[in-house]
């Protein structure tokens, strides 16, 4: 049980309450201080703006100390994370842990007191920081409270500041249309930033905008902790709106020199300084024994409570036979839907698919015409969307995104990067992906999907060869905990076919992760593609075999881990060629030669991918002129096979 007065159960806060919170204030300012002047660095000044709001919602949400990661608890989350000492200090305030490592560990190598928010924190729901993503989480966790059935609330405190973010505006119109009014929203309007005024940086005004996106705003001195608790009691209540709390706060509460002033927004309080600040709280200064302290060095790490994977029955593959013209997409479309069919109504299975305004390019159609309270279309909004789906799958939920590669991965680079931080689930599928997409032309050609998630350290990308592999793909992703990314293109694709004609990745086919496949053998050169150009290369291999020159062609799905084992069988020929429908300076030719290189392997190595942006075109025209297409791998194979014959191997 939460304690009786957590959910803002009461209709009025006490005079007890006022009085705990106003002594609680002065002690936790205090505590800001403490921790960035030990540290030398920080941000005191908009932590101690935010400092009310934060010990009014850890104490009344419905969070319990003792088990901060119940799943039926409220979700906090601080989009401002750079604010963190004001959390912290409200946390060990509500017992979360004790606040003397966070004085003296602030910021300090190897803390768990990071200088931003972090979720190895008990009580924090959420690595922030990049500003303006907070209330896209707000939404995945509301979208989870009700789905899931636990009917908690989820509260997201923001800077006025980060209202200049588009990414805000589209996070508030999807809780509107899905009317989400289980997440309230704070900002902490102290009217300045790391600039100046707010409205000399950025005029906007905040309030119109939230009403123009069908929000309801409350307006408060978010200082006056009764008019902070009418105003969660309202919006937390109230089942037919969402809301905003506009709390008009001042920067550097507490501390006369520093109330207003916007240098104190990202500096610490000088040492000179800190004894007047802490006369003017009441606060004993110990500011030399935290920093003696501090040399011990850093506080130990709390323990991290995932919350699980949810368990999922991946079912049975759908094989295709050579007489089926199918593109990627269609059979990722066809696997979600087997997937869904077989778990979707267990007990404890919850799952959504997210989409932009592409639903029957990217195949997520289907499903949403079947399971329409599970699909959620977000319309061109997708800087909100990968923070959202990716808030999500922290939950025990499966969160898939379907998206073009251009959108999916170009566009949502930071987000990506931001659940990677986060150790999300996120299962991201991205279709129209390389310059496969032909037509659409160089603006929706994304070219370097693996170079920027091979930049992360979580995310794997998987490109799948034909709508065989792409099934198996399909099922294994859904079913495996971590960040994913299944690359397709738009084409339809032949079956891969053995030498005997049979499906390739058929019934008896048995998909490995990490693992490259040979598809035919041969001998002194190893020919290496991935995705659509698999096709490619089986075209050159056939065509270099009628002619009595059979080299070994391999599959590789998998590039963010590249198996020790196939790199030694490839580096024991005398010449590799890589193909890719990617950017040949950070794709797969690179992280081959890379991985061979630093394990003191080496042979001859050619690397053929896009080397520029192309124009329209169809993907054959396209790979031609790029020199990506079959007859140009076969005349750079020859050249090698030539060289081979000189020296007489």
């Amino acid at each position: 049980m939460f304690d009786d007065w957590r959910g803002f159960k009461e209709r009025k806060l006490s005079n007890d309450w006022k009085r705990k919170f106003s002594e609680l204030a002065r002690v936790t300012r205090g505590h800001i201080l403490k921790m960035t002047t030990a540290a030398g660095s920080g941000h005191p000044g908009g932590s101690m703006s935010s400092m009310d709001i934060y010990l009014m919602l850890y104490f009344m949400a419905r969070v319990d100390p003792k088990q901060p990661y119940r799943d039926d608890r409220d979700r906090i989350i601080i989009s401002h994370g750079h604010t963190s000492p004001g959390v912290y200090a409200a946390l060990a305030a509500a017992g979360f842990f004790d606040i003397t490592p966070a004085l003296h560990g602030f910021r300090q190598a190897g803390s768990p007191f990071e200088g931003h928010v972090e979720r190895t924190i008990p009580g924090v729901e959420w690595d922030t920081g990049n500003l303006g993503q907070g209330l896209s989480v707000g939404i995945g966790k509301a979208i989870y409270s009700k789905l899931s059935g636990n009917n908690y609330h989820t509260y997201v405190v923001m800077g006025d500041g980060e209202q200049q973010k588009g990414q805000i505006a589209e996070a508030r119109r999807m809780a509107v249309k899905y009317s989400l009014y289980n997440v309230t929203a704070v900002v902490d309007y102290n009217r300045l930033q790391i600039s100046g005024k707010i409205a000399d940086v950025m005029p906007q005004d905040i309030r119109a905008e939230w009403l123009a996106d069908g929000w309801q705003v409350l307006e408060i001195d978010g200082h006056d902790f009764e008019q902070l608790y009418d105003a969660f009691h309202k919006a937390t209540h109230d089942e037919q709106h969402s809301y905003l709390i506009m709390a008009h706060t001042v920067m550097g509460k507490g501390v006369s020199f520093m109330e207003n002033d916007e240098s104190y927004h990202g500096a610490a309080v000088k040492l000179n300084d800190f004894d007047h600040a802490m006369a003017e709280l009441g606060i004993e200064n110990d500011i030399e024994v935290l920093m003696q302290q501090r040399k011990a060095g850093p506080p130990p790490r709390f323990k991290n409570h995932p919350p699980g994977y949810p368990v999922l029955d991946p079912g049975r593959p759908i094989t295709y036979s050579p007489e089926d013209k199918l593109d990627n997409r269609s059979a990722w479309g066809k696997a979600l839907m087997s997937v869904a069919e077989i778990n979707m109504g267990r007990d404890g299975f919850h799952m959504a698919v997210f989409d932009n305004d592409l639903a029957g390019s990217v195949k997520t159609d289907s499903f949403g015409k079947k399971y329409p309270g599970n699909f959620f279309q977000c319309g061109i909004s997708e800087h909100n969307t990968a923070a959202m789906a990716g808030a999500l799958s922290v939950e025990k939920f499966l969160s898939v995104w379907a998206d073009f590669g251009v959108f999916g991965i170009d566009e949502t680079y930071n987000q990506a990067r931001l659940n990677d931080i986060n150790k999300t689930n996120l299962k991201l599928f991205c279709t129209h992906s390389g310059v496969n997409v032909g037509e659409d032309g160089k603006t929706h050609h994304c070219l370097d999907y693996f170079g920027l998630l091979n930049s992360t350290f979580g995310w794997k990308l998987i490109t799948p060869a034909d709508p065989n592999q792409t099934d198996r793909v399909v099922r294994y992703v859904l079913s495996t905990p971590g960040n994913f990314a299944v690359i397709m293109g738009r084409s339809k694709l032949a079956v891969i076919t053995d030498e005997q004609g049979q499906p390739f990745f058929g019934e008896n086919y048995r998909y490995h992760y990490g693992r490259m496949e040979t598809i035919r053998k041969g001998e002194n050169v190893a020919l290496v593609a991935a995705g659509n150009m698999l096709h490619v290369a089986l075209k050159a291999w056939s065509k270099l075999a009628a002619e009595d020159m059979r080299v070994t062609l391999v599959c590789v799905s998998d590039w963010s881990d590249l198996h020790i084992d196939d790199i030694k069988m490839l580096a024991s020929y005398p010449h590799v060629v890589t193909i890719e429908d990617h950017n040949v300076k950070t794709g797969l030719g690179t992280a081959i030669a890379s991985t061979m290189l630093s394990t003191g392997l080496s042979t001859g190595f050619t690397r053929l991918g896009i080397n520029k942006y192309a124009s329209s075109g169809t993907p054959e025209e396209l790979y031609r002129m790029l020199g990506i297409d079959d007859d140009t791998l076969v005349s750079k194979v020859k050249v090698i096979l030539g060289e081979f014959l000189k020296i007489g191997c």
